[in-house]
């Protein structure tokens, strides 16, 4: 079945089943592999990619479900670094093992898009389910207050 995604601003169009999860067209069919299989049952957080500006699980979400949504990978960031987020994940050193944070980055980037200010509980909140397996929320916690300064224009790196 050919199926038009609309992935980081581009029209491309697929031919893969209708319930093929949105995470291997993204990684085995676009080549994007910067968003990550955690856990297939939506537990984990590494495959977080946004639709129409939400965070969502692509490893469940079926391709033909997201036909002509606005999907926006962690690609879609920057190539240089320059997004606040990556910014501030790389100014306060949160990867350890890496597995996370492309899930990490995009709920982040998420929430920020809807609240510039974002006080500890809003950011517990959005990253709920986010799991990271080194432990290293209280980083992450602080990089999401970071980048939400860079964005707001308070201390550019």
């Amino acid at each position: 079945m050919v199926i038009t995604l609309k992935v980081n601003g581009q029209t491309r169009e697929v031919d893969v089943p209708a319930d093929m999860p949105l995470l291997w067209v993204l990684r085995d069919v676009l080549q994007l592999t910067g968003t990550k299989y955690g856990c297939g049952i939506a537990q984990c957080g590494a495959c977080t990619v946004h639709l129409d500006g939400q965070p969502i699980r692509s490893c469940i979400t079926p391709v033909a479900a997201v036909a002509e949504a606005d999907i926006q990978t962690i690609e879609s960031l920057s190539t240089d670094g320059s997004h606040p987020v990556q910014q501030a994940w790389m100014e306060l050193d949160v990867v350890q093992c890496g597995y996370c944070q492309s899930g990490q980055i995009m709920a982040a980037t998420a929430l920020l898009e809807r609240n510039d200010n974002p006080t500890d509980a809003d950011i517990d909140s959005a990253m709920n389910g986010n799991i990271c397996r080194c432990g290293t929320y209280p980083r992450i916690r602080a990089a999401v207050k970071r980048a939400a300064e860079i964005k707001r224009g308070q201390g550019v790196a």
